[in-house]
């Protein structure tokens, strides 16, 4: 079992590390084309690793600056809301004796 989880926990962060290449402030957005509404979603759920890269690289930040407005703040406040309300969801609670 253990063994099961170790190997699904390093699938995870290697997915993760490859889906993080459209990463706020990486120069992908431009005033012609501003991120929207799905783009706020994506950084709402990566915003953890936006903010660990940040530390090494001062160009990434966690919320894209080049966005449509209302609707990539409500896809991004959306995600990070249901992304952080999950963690706790999936603790299990002790039980008693």
């Amino acid at each position: 079992m253990k063994k099961r989880t170790l190997i699904l926990s390093i699938m995870i962060l290697l997915l993760t590390m490859l889906l993080s290449g459209c990463i706020p402030g990486d120069g992908s957005y431009t005033y012609n084309k501003p991120a929207g509404f799905l783009s706020g979603i994506w950084h709402g759920w990566i915003a953890p690793i936006s903010l660990i890269i940040s530390i090494f690289k001062p160009g990434i930040r966690i919320y894209e600056g080049v966005n449509t407005g209302w609707w990539y703040d409500f896809g991004f406040y959306m995600a990070v809301i249901s992304g952080f309300g999950g963690f706790s969801l999936s603790r299990k609670k002790k039980k008693e004796r």
